[in-house]
């Protein structure tokens, strides 16, 4: 077997052969990695054969000149038709808004950018395509503020970590509401939640909010369902259960027990499901009926998945779907119809628990813009979704299955992370004018004011992994990141939303660049600007095209990280040696003392020396206040001053992960002294760099 030959396989299927790890040093991947993630794509390459084989299909299909059924451009740029249509061919335009444009393609048959932002069906000769033409930027924090330039603040918070009387255990969207109140009174701009993308509803033990079944719709066990259907029906729901006392004594836990919760919680919302088909009004059957038919194909599968992998599991069989008999692989088999018809009733509860939760993070995103805020609700984009799940399931020919998605041994992780996720199929994407893409984006703009991209380099590239290999074990594959900006674009200002990426760890060169042109922030996390002897970024040299926040739900709370609360952890757990503990304690003194010296440069801040943790909190939130970021946000746990993290990446089991809880009610927890006063911090250095920057 040529190894060139592979290598040039590799290429031609966007897999980089060589790349540069976070520490600048060349990396190039061996070639049975390279074998192995070729298979996962359906390229196999076990053998000279194989390889010969692989080549000349994908070389037919990249000489293939068939037109792809999405076009995308920038608006005011021309499209360069060449590779499809003759010179002076004549485009027939359907404009999205109406009306019609007859334009010629030029000598160079290139099409005139003279249409305006918006999805157009276009026709040249018999053929037909969607032309997506993008503004130029997204709808930038400028743009929802109305100043420039802007410099706003929020909060971050965990939704399952809120706390309120009757709550069934975890947090919800009537406490979010409550907590989104709270702060916009205070003049928070915006606040930024964990996912709530719907998860695996048959498996309560599977509860990270990073992997989801799916990123189309939503996870129904955060729906307030009196928020929609009204306190009584809501306590005769609960009365017909019997749930009242395990509802009770699952808000008394001091971690959230999710299957015991999630079970409890089903039960209601079945519940409900069957009074509502009894006893609701006219007006709220209505409104259900019209939600389920605004949604169309995606929804009934989604819903038509989660009743049949219910099925699955309840006859012990596998909840992954890729592990069933093939006729219930294809959501279009003669089987699923006939299951779908013999089952409605338990489709259409599922479909009740979507229309719920909808209902209910719209009502929350409008309380967050009457209480004041410029913004409103973040919402968090996972990276990809559970191979096994229903995304993948739905939209097989446009996601990546039979591999998985991490990242690279990088400097937040030396052994590299693999996320037990499958991402989309650059080819598929292609193949399918980007449906998958466009309405995931749609899905989580529905009910935000803004979208954070977990991952954000995923748009341009994403390690994967064969199914059962180490993180080590993987290769960069490429996405049409400029197709995929256009979009992000497009639907960013079409939605009116901010666009955050979270840009840490292995960031390829000039893909930061990419975003700062679109009006995509960029994230700074104050623990890691500093260099490696312990200084950190002055205030006026943090960026103006990135937001700026003291930590991230993978990384320890601010006091936790003074503390030493996540070296504590690691050394329990036997994640790291002895040597490697005593150094990495010695490291972070040097690291307190460069933090303490950067906060007492800040002429805001107080005069005196201050070592405790309490101090640090207060000045941090001042120091982020007046650096250059357009927007700030502080993670609740640092309002608070609290000392654990929520999520120790590399653990599943052995430490807490997305189950903690806020210690007070989310209502009154930013009336805390330390709170209040921390968050007061926060808003008048903002108008301080406010007046300093204009």
């Amino acid at each position: 077997m040529s190894e060139s030959q592979l290598e040039i396989l590799a290429g031609r299927a966007g897999l980089a052969v060589d790349w540069v790890d976070a520490n600048g040093r060349a990396q190039r991947v061996s070639a049975p990695v390279l074998q192995a993630v070729l298979a996962g794509l359906g390229l196999p390459a076990d053998s000279a054969e194989a390889i010969e084989t692989s080549l000349l299909n994908l070389q037919l299909e990249q000489q293939n000149k068939r037109l792809p059924p999405l076009l995308t451009a920038d608006v005011g740029r021309g499209l360069d038709l060449a590779r499809y249509f003759p010179p002076h061919s004549q485009c027939v335009v359907q404009l999205e808004t109406g009306g019609t444009l007859e334009i010629q393609l030029d000598a160079d048959g290139f099409l005139p950018g003279m249409i305006g932002i918006g999805y157009h069906r276009a026709q040249v000769g018999d053929q037909y395509f969607t032309l997506a033409v993008a503004p130029a930027q997204c709808y930038s924090l400028a743009d929802a503020l109305g100043t420039q330039p802007p410099r706003a603040w929020g909060l971050g918070v965990q939704l399952y970590s809120l706390k309120r009387e009757g709550d069934g255990g975890f947090g919800d969207t009537l406490a979010l509401e409550h907590f989104a109140k709270a702060a916009g009174e205070r003049g928070a701009d915006a606040l930024a939640i964990s996912p709530i993308h719907a998860m695996i509803s048959a498996d309560p033990h599977s509860y990270s909010p990073y992997s989801p079944s799916s990123r189309l719709f939503l996870n129904s066990l955060y729906a307030a369902p009196a928020c929609v259907l009204g306190e009584e029906a809501v306590q005769r729901a609960i009365d017909a259960c019997a749930l009242g006392d395990e509802l009770s004594r699952l808000e008394q836990l001091p971690l959230i027990d999710w299957p015991a919760a999630t079970l409890a919680k089903q039960r209601l919302l079945k519940q409900l499901y069957e009074d509502f088909l009894h006893a609701e009004p006219a007006s709220l059957r209505a409104d259900f009926e019209l939600f389920r038919d605004c949604g169309g194909e995606a929804l009934e599968n989604h819903c038509r998945f989660e009743a049949l992998q219910a099925q699955h599991v309840a006859d012990k069989h596998s909840a992954d779907w890729r592990l069933w008999p093939e006729q219930w692989r294809d959501p279009d088999s003669p089987a699923l119809l006939l299951f779908a018809e013999e089952h409605a009733h338990a489709i259409g509860f599922y479909v009740f628990c979507q229309w719920l939760i909808a209902r209910c993070l719209a009502h929350v995103q409008k309380s967050a813009r009457d209480s004041g805020m410029a913004v409103g609700l973040i919402a968090d984009l996972a990276v990809g979704a559970n191979g096994g799940g229903s995304q993948a399931w739905c939209r097989q020919d446009e996601l990546l299955a039979h591999l998985t998605v991490g990242a690279p041994p990088d400097l937040l992780n030396r052994q590299g992370q693999g996320w037990g996720i499958s991402a989309f199929s650059p080819d598929g994407l292609k193949r399918n004018g980007f449906r998958a893409f466009i309405e995931m984006l749609r899905a989580n703009f529905a009910h935000a004011g803004g979208l954070r991209i977990d991952h954000v380099m995923g748009l341009q590239r994403l390690w994967v992994i064969p199914l059962g290999a180490s993180p080590s074990q993987g290769a960069y594959l490429y996405y049409p990141v400029e197709d995929m900006l256009r979009l992000l674009a497009l639907e960013s200002v079409r939605n009116q939303a901010i666009v955050l990426g979270e840009d840490l760890g292995t960031v390829a060169e000039g893909l930061r660049e990419k975003l700062s042109e679109r009006s995509i922030l960029g994230m700074r996390v104050l623990l890691f600007e500093q260099d490696y002897g312990a200084r950190f970024r002055p205030i006026l040299d943090w960026p103006d095209n990135a937001l700026a926040t003291t930590s991230t739900h993978d990384l320890p709370t601010l006091k936790g990280w003074w503390l030493e609360r996540d070296i504590d952890w690691n050394a329990k757990l036997g994640m790291v040696d002895e040597q490697t503990e005593a150094h990495w304690r010695e490291n972070r003194q040097q690291e307190r003392n460069g933090l303490h010296m950067a906060l007492s440069l800040d002429p805001q801040n107080f005069q005196e020396e201050s070592t405790g943790s309490d101090q640090v909190l207060d000045a941090s939130a001042r120091f982020l206040g007046h650096t250059r970021a357009p927007l700030v946000l502080l993670p609740i746990e640092d309002a608070l001053g609290l000392e654990e993290q929520p999520n120790l990446p590399g653990t599943v089991d052995s430490h807490p992960n997305w189950r903690r809880r806020l210690p007070m009610d989310c209502a009154t927890v930013l009336d805390l002294p330390a709170v209040a006063r921390r968050l007061e911090l926060l808003a008048c250095s903002r108008l301080q760099a406010q007046e300093r920057d204009q």
